[in-house]
């Protein structure tokens, strides 16, 4: 083979690795700013999401109306339900950075919960009824996992200025803001670390779909 057939398949290369470049660093431009994906690694929000869910989540949707109680969201858990430092070292940290940004593994940081309170909210667990009441007021969440009760662990909380009282879906699975009530913080996380609002199901096929909306987490008139 001689230098000028050499030549263009140099340059091939050369462009097809542009190529590359310029689609990673756009995807990375979109996922950074408007729209994401998030493998879903446990059984928390079920039966909403199940384990190995891969989830489409808008980065915008809290720009355009306010977080409201009933709300999915993802956050970054660091400093609430995380610690600031995985301790594993930051190669380690690379490589599992590299698995969640490609949707292959779930997050040790990112979390998705149901909003349950916000700024300002008095949630109570629970009435005569055995459910969580907000404002005195009882909240029916038709989402809840089949046969979980709205939560065995009593609490009572005022939810802060600038944070949210969150919790998952299959109660008896989810570790949320009732675990951390002893840490600092209370188990409440605050909205500036909010990423995003699930908008859809792409992984597997066949729960293609998009996320539901109740006016669950909206409370009843009179607890009744």
């Amino acid at each position: 083979m001689d230098t000028a057939e050499r030549q263009p398949r140099k340059q091939g290369w050369r462009f097809a690795l542009l190529a590359l470049v310029l689609a990673v660093a756009i995807s990375g431009l979109v996922r950074s700013l408007w729209i994401d994906v998030y493998y879903i690694p446990s059984e928390s929000m079920e039966p909403l999401l199940e384990t190995g869910d891969r989830i489409l989540v808008s980065r915008t949707a809290f720009s355009d109306e306010p977080i409201a109680r009933g709300d999915v969201m993802v956050f970054d858990g660091r400093g609430s339900f995380a610690p600031l430092s995985s301790g594993k070292g930051p190669l380690v940290d690379a490589v599992n950075a590299a698995g969640q940004w490609f949707g292959l593994i779930g997050s040790d940081t990112t979390y998705v919960k149901r909003v349950l309170g916000i700024p300002g909210d008095h949630v109570q667990c629970c009435d005569d009824a055995g459910r969580v009441t907000v404002n005195g007021q009882a909240v029916e969440e038709p989402y809840l996992f089949p046969g979980d009760e709205p939560s065995k662990q009593k609490f009572d909380v005022v939810v802060p200025e600038g944070r949210l009282w969150l919790m998952g879906d299959h109660r008896s699975r989810s570790a949320d803001s009732r675990a951390l009530l002893g840490a600092p913080g209370g188990g409440m996380v605050p909205i500036d670390r909010v990423i995003g609002k699930p908008v859809r199901i792409i992984w597997p096929l066949d729960r293609f779909a998009e996320m539901p909306r109740y006016p669950q987490a909206t409370p009843t008139k009179n607890g009744h």
